[in-house]
């Protein structure tokens, strides 16, 4: 049996830039989902109602040696919870900061999962096609706002354009504004930070919130030494998280979720479904 390698591949459509090492990718991805049907008893059907998600529009993220991650939104995180949204009737808008395609980390694509392949065909079109985001803030944070929160997915790339932009803070200052829902999960919570852009650190909404998120032990030890990232971050996020007041319940990855007031995250992209079954059991409430 052929042993598999932990060196990065080489992405051959970009300069100095790299896919996961086949041994990573062995213990990482699954062609198949925990995905066993929806736990809630009924559906929403007013038709009024729906989620934003803010997905990302980045490819490659450089590391700290200079290379470059060849990454994108993870499509386990992305699809599970929007399955179990969608599920329990709520329309998903898609949105980039861009307007370009969103971009998925294919390589982790759960191939021989019926269910969530379907639904992804689904909503090909959209993730093909997405809003952009400042083009529709007005709508997103009008008084009749049609939206109930914003889902975040995580993938390494929501460490790229996502925390630093004012359409995202405006978003999210909406949604505590307004008890809306925010649902991110692994890197996503990335995009908490750009809350923080020219506020004092006592001022980011977050400040106090406990959160799961993926830990930066893992980025910064196993994910590169089995060759799942080609060098180490230029930064950590749990530890840029911890210095504005949020508390990180977790130190490894199990599938964990926790809602704290309407902020409901997932440690991993083991918490996927987990998160989703949350997700919609908490917007079924708000309609009630």
């Amino acid at each position: 049996m052929t042993k598999l390698t932990i060196e990065p591949v080489k992405d051959r459509a970009e300069h100095n830039a790299y896919f996961p090492s086949d041994y990573s990718l062995s213990i990482y991805t699954s062609p198949v989902t925990n995905f066993d049907g929806f736990k809630f008893d009924k559906s929403y059907s007013g038709g009024k109602y729906k989620v934003l998600m803010i997905a990302t529009d980045e490819r490659y993220l450089q590391m700290a040696n200079n290379k470059y991650f060849s990454t994108g939104n993870h499509p386990v995180e992305t699809l599970l919870p929007m399955l179990h949204i969608d599920g329990a009737g709520f329309e998903i808008d898609i949105a980039t900061l861009s307007g370009n395609s969103v971009k998925l980390e294919m390589w982790a694509m759960p191939e021989k999962d019926e269910s969530v392949m379907n639904f992804y065909n689904k909503y090909l079109n959209k993730f093909e096609n997405p809003l952009k985001l400042d083009t529709i803030l007005d709508q997103v944070t009008a008084e009749d706002s049609p939206y109930l929160g914003v889902l975040i997915p995580g993938g390494h790339a929501a460490l790229h354009g996502l925390p630093f932009s004012n359409d995202v803070k405006a978003v999210l200052n909406w949604a505590f504004a307004n008890d809306k829902y925010i649902i991110s999960l692994c890197h996503g919570p990335a995009a908490f930070l750009a809350a923080s852009i020219g506020e004092k650190p006592e001022d980011f909404p977050f400040n106090g919130y406990e959160i799961f998120v993926f830990p930066d032990a893992l980025d910064e030890g196993a994910n590169v030494d089995i060759g799942y990232i080609p060098g180490k971050l230029q930064w950590l996020l749990a530890e840029r998280l911890e210095s504005l007041g949020v508390k990180v319940l977790n130190e490894g990855i199990t599938g964990q979720v926790n809602k704290d007031r309407n902020v409901l995250t997932g440690d991993s992209p083991l918490a996927s479904n987990n998160l989703g079954i949350l997700a919609a059991e908490e917007l079924l409430k708000a309609v009630a």
